[in-house]
C-alpha cells in the first residue's frame, strides 16, 4: 500500500496551548486510524527522543537558550531530522508541512534538497507576523522578507483565511504561488461543566464574577489585540456588567495601559489570569453576556471561532479576517474608543430573543465550516491527492 509520509515542522508539539499545537492535536486524532497517511511531527524541548503521539512519529528537538533566534534554529533543526530520517530509510514522494515563515533565508535550499529527494514543500503562511508591534524595525523587516522567501521557495501554501489566500496571490503574484484554502476549526460540543460545578463556582467566588454578568476577552496581551480601544471603551460605557480578560502576562504592557487610562480605578476591570483547563474555559465562554474580539494581525484566529461556536453576543473589531469568519453573525465595531463604548451601551439593553438568534446563527455558522471533522477531512483529502503524490 502506498503511504504519504507527512514532515511537520514549526509548531511546539501537539496539545492546547496554542494554535497550530491545537491544530496537531487535532488533525492526527482524526488521522490516528488513517492506514494511507503517517506523520512525522517535530515537537520543541530539552532533549533528544521519540515517541508516538497518536500513530504519529514525534521526534523532540533539544534547543538551546539563545534567545529571540531559537524558533529559526528549531525549524532548521528540525527540518534537518525529517531530511536525515527520509534519507536513511529512502522515504518516497515525502510532503514535508512548514508552520509560519521564520526560516525565509535558508528556504531556497531546503527546497531543492527536498526536491532531489522525490518531496514538496508545504507552507502554512499564518498571519502577518511583520505586523506585530512587540517586534522592532529591524526583525519586522527579517519577518517580512521571511515571508516572500518561503512563498517563493515552496510548492503550496495553505492559508487558513482566505483573506491571507488574497493576500499571498496579490503580494506575491510574480512567483505563481500555488494556494489553497483549508480553515481552522472546533470542537463543537458545550462544555462538560454544569453551572453548579465545584471548579466554575470557585472560579467565579474567587473573581466576583456570576454568569452573564461579563463581556469576556480571551488572548494574548499584545497591542495587535486592541485592548488599548477595549480597555477606555469599557471604561467610557454605562454597562453595569464586569469586563473580564483572560490573558497571559505582559508587565510591560500593562503599565503603560495603566499610565494612559488608569483602568484601575474602574473595579468593573478584571484581570484574572490564565485559564488552561478547557472545559471550564468553555463553560466561562457560555456563561459571558458577550465577548469583546479586537484581534487585529492575519488569519482565522483560533479564538474567534471559539467565541462563536460557545458565546451567543459577539462583537468583533472590524477588520477583513474577522468579518471573514464572522460574516453577519456578529456585530462589528471601528477601531475607535467612542464607537466600541457606544456598541457595549447599545449591546448591554438588547433583546435577549435578539442575543439567541445571533447565537444560533453563529453556531450554525460554526457548524458548517469550522468543524474539525471538515478540516481534517480536507486535509486528508489534500494530503492523498494526486497533486501531492505527483510532481
Amino acid at each position: 500500500m502506498d503511504i504519504q509520509n507527512i514532515f511537520i515542522v514549526g509548531s511546539k508539539g501537539c496539545g492546547n496551548y496554542g494554535g497550530y499545537e491545537t491544530f496537531l492535536d487535532k488533525l492526527t486524532e482524526h488521522h490516528q486510524d488513517n492506514i494511507k497517511i503517517q506523520y512525522y511531527i517535530a515537537w520543541k524541548g530539552r532533549e533528544q527522543k521519540e515517541f508516538l503521539y497518536h500513530n504519529a512519529h514525534c521526534f523532540q528537538i533539544k534547543v538551546p537558550d539563545i534567545g529571540s533566534i531559537q524558533a529559526i534554529y528549531y525549524d532548521i533543526a528540525a527540518l534537518r531530522y525529517c531530511l536525515k530520517h527520509i534519507k536513511k530509510y529512502h522515504v518516497e514522494h515525502p510532503i514535508i508541512y512548514i508552520l509560519a515563515c521564520r526560516i525565509g533565508p535558508f528556504a531556497r535550499y531546503f527546497q531543492k534538497v527536498i526536491h532531489k529527494l522525490g518531496g514538496q514543500v508545504y507552507l502554512n503562511p499564518d498571519g502577518h507576523e511583520w505586523l506585530r508591534a512587540k517586534w522592532n524595525l529591524l526583525i519586522r523587516k527579517y519577518w517580512k522578507f521571511s515571508e516572500k522567501m518561503m512563498v517563493r521557495y515552496s510548492d503550496l501554501l495553505i492559508c487558513d483565511s482566505k483573506n491571507i489566500e488574497k493576500y499571498i496571490q496579490s503580494t506575491y503574484r510574480c512567483y505563481h504561488p500555488q494556494t489553497i484554502h483549508i480553515a481552522y476549526g472546533m470542537d463543537l460540543i458545550e462544555s462538560p461543566l454544569n453551572d453548579d460545578s465545584p471548579v466554575l463556582i470557585d472560579w467565579y467566588r474567587k473573581n466576583r464574577l456570576k454568569k452573564k454578568g461579563y463581556y469576556l476577552v480571551v488572548g494574548r496581551f499584545v497591542p495587535e489585540n486592541s485592548f488599548s480601544i477595549i480597555i477606555p471603551a469599557f471604561m467610557r460605557s454605562h454597562t453595569k456588567r464586569d469586563l473580564v480578560i483572560i490573558t497571559t502576562t505582559n508587565d510591560r504592557f500593562q503599565k503603560e495601559l495603566e499610565k494612559d487610562f488608569h483602568y484601575k480605578v474602574d473595579p468593573r476591570i478584571k484581570f484574572v489570569g490564565t485559564v488552561y483547563d478547557q472545559g471550564l474555559l468553555k463553560k466561562i465562554r457560555e456563561n459571558a453576556y458577550a465577548y469583546l474580539h479586537g484581534h487585529t494581525v492575519g488569519g482565522t484566529n483560533p479564538s474567534l471561532i471559539e467565541a462563536l461556536g460557545s458565546t451567543d453576543l459577539n462583537l468583533l473589531v472590524d477588520v477583513c479576517f474577522n468579518r471573514e469568519v464572522g460574516e453577519d453573525n456578529a456585530l462589528y465595531w471601528k477601531k475607535d474608543i467612542s464607537d466600541l463604548a457606544e456598541m457595549i451601551d447599545r449591546a448591554d439593553i438588547m433583546r435577549p430573543e435578539e442575543i439567541r438568534k445571533l447565537g444560533k446563527k453563529a453556531k450554525k455558522r460554526v457548524s458548517e465550516e469550522y468543524t474539525w471533522e471538515k478540516i481534517t477531512q480536507q486535509y486528508e483529502e489534500l494530503f492523498l491527492s494526486s497533486y501531492s503524490l505527483e510532481r
